[in-house]
């Protein structure tokens, strides 16, 4: 994953035009595997899926400067046979332990050394942009969660909450139209997608991690916007929203970021648009949103079982707000952004921009309770320009108070089973303080 210039200096590894005899890695692990030169057997694979973790920073760091006893290649050894680092042998990675022990030495460094070790020679760049350690990783439960945010139409930034690096993408191409429009954003797998609408159709936006660019075409069976979406893992369920001649949809469609492709789902009891999603319990919720010929927010929910591939609606699953009554027209209805909402441990929180509250989801008794506050530099309009999400164990708030000529940006968590929320503020900086999108994606 070539990740921006910001991964191809480290003052821990020497340049890559060096000798790859130079580059040493991970003394620790790399030796404990390279004494046996064998697969990881099936009770240890077990036990490693079992404690895998997302690592914390000094292990991190350890890994990348442990780099010490081990060398990469014998190109002293055999420089008849390979006349640069390019030419390497890519069946093999680290020569001296072979290709599967190499992979599962490199699934344990973060993802965001991955652009300093593609750059290192065409063996590890092709590893790296082949997907093949972010499927490994995966499977076995290694996983790192990254903020995907734009406060400028256009432009994209990552923070990386563990070791609170900012990053900026790639600035994405497309036309004044897409600028203007309603915009969606998702992180599945190895992805990031965008959803806008240009002259005469709805269009996708997707960044890859893999190459570092951004790509369009892709198309839904349905093409629609406004819609509630949510992830798990590599695949995305999006449901609701509406097609290019406005008409609100209770269809539904699955989307597979492995192999590109979409599968239409049944459609909901309901249709709906200006809804959320989430993954809770390894099922499908949509919650909230406007209904077909109804002046008055949603309040009932939906949840799609994935096994059985059905619908069963959660009668006054989300409220409408406290403040708002029973009266809410069509116009309030539409002006308010879709329900904040995040799951962390399968469990549901809200953000009630209102009353700058968090509240929970009590799953038994179908109600809401109120377990906090929000940030108090975090502003929004109507929920507008406010992220509220899940990532990995806490949940994030991005936003700030805006002012003339600018504003400030704050990365805040919390991680809810220590407790009531004790908001820590990860990072600040200036910048427009209205998030017009954020996903998180976790690889």
């Amino acid at each position: 994953m070539l990740e921006g210039p910001s991964y191809l200096i480290s003052r821990d590894l020497p340049s890559s035009c060096e000798q790859e005899s130079k580059w040493i890695y991970n003394a620790c692990r790399v030796m404990e595997f390279s004494n046996g030169k064998r697969r990881l057997e099936d009770g240890e694979e077990h036990a490693l899926r079992k404690s895998s973790k997302p690592l914390e920073v000094h292990q991190r760091d350890e890994t990348m400067k442990g780099i010490n006893d081990l060398s990469l290649s014998q190109a002293n050894q055999s420089g008849n046979e390979h006349h640069s680092g390019d030419q390497s042998d890519s069946s093999s990675l680290i020569h001296q332990i072979g290709r599967d022990n190499s992979i599962n030495c490199l699934l344990f460094c973060s993802r965001s050394d991955y652009g300093l070790i593609g750059s290192l020679n065409r063996s590890f760049r092709s590893l790296i942009r082949s997907g093949e350690l972010y499927r490994l990783r995966r499977l076995m439960g290694i996983v790192e969660h990254w903020v995907y945010f734009s406060c400028n139409l256009l432009e994209w930034e990552a923070f990386d909450p563990i070791r609170r690096r900012w990053m900026r993408l790639p600035r994405m191409t497309s036309n004044e139209c897409f600028m203007c429009s309603d915009k969606e954003s998702l992180a599945v797998g190895a992805e990031l997608l965008v959803f806008g609408k240009e002259i005469s159709s709805h269009v996708i936006y997707r960044y890859s991690i893999l190459t570092n660019s951004w790509s369009s075409g892709m198309e839904m069976n349905t093409p629609r916007c406004l819609f509630g979406s949510a992830s798990l893992g590599e695949i995305a369920i999006f449901a609701g929203g509406c097609d290019p001649q406005g008409n609100i949809l209770s269809s539904a469609e699955l989307y597979n970021s492995e192999t590109g492709t979409w599968v239409t789902l049944p459609s909901m009891n309901k249709p709906r648009k200006m809804c959320s999603g989430v993954f809770m319990d390894r099922k499908f919720y949509v919650i909230g949103g406007i209904g077909v010929g109804n002046s008055k927010l949603l309040t009932c929910g939906e949840v799609y079982n994935l096994e059985t591939e059905t619908w069963h609606v959660i009668p006054n699953m989300f409220p409408g707000r406290q403040n708002g009554g029973p009266g809410v027209t069509e116009l309030s209805a539409a002006s308010e952004a879709p329900p904040l909402v995040a799951v962390v441990n399968n469990e549901l929180y809200a953000a009630e921009y209102a009353e700058k509250e968090v509240r929970k989801y009590d799953k038994e008794r179908n109600m809401w309770v109120m377990v906090g506050r929000l940030p108090e530099q975090a502003v929004s309009m109507n929920g507008w320009g406010l992220a509220f999400r899940a990532c990995g164990d806490r949940l994030i708030v991005i936003g700030g108070p805006r002012t003339l000529g600018g504003g400030i940006i704050e990365i805040n968590s919390w991680v809810p089973a220590q407790g009531p929320p004790q908001w820590n503020l990860l990072a600040r900086k200036r910048s427009n303080s209205f998030v017009y999108n954020c996903a998180v994606m976790g690889c």
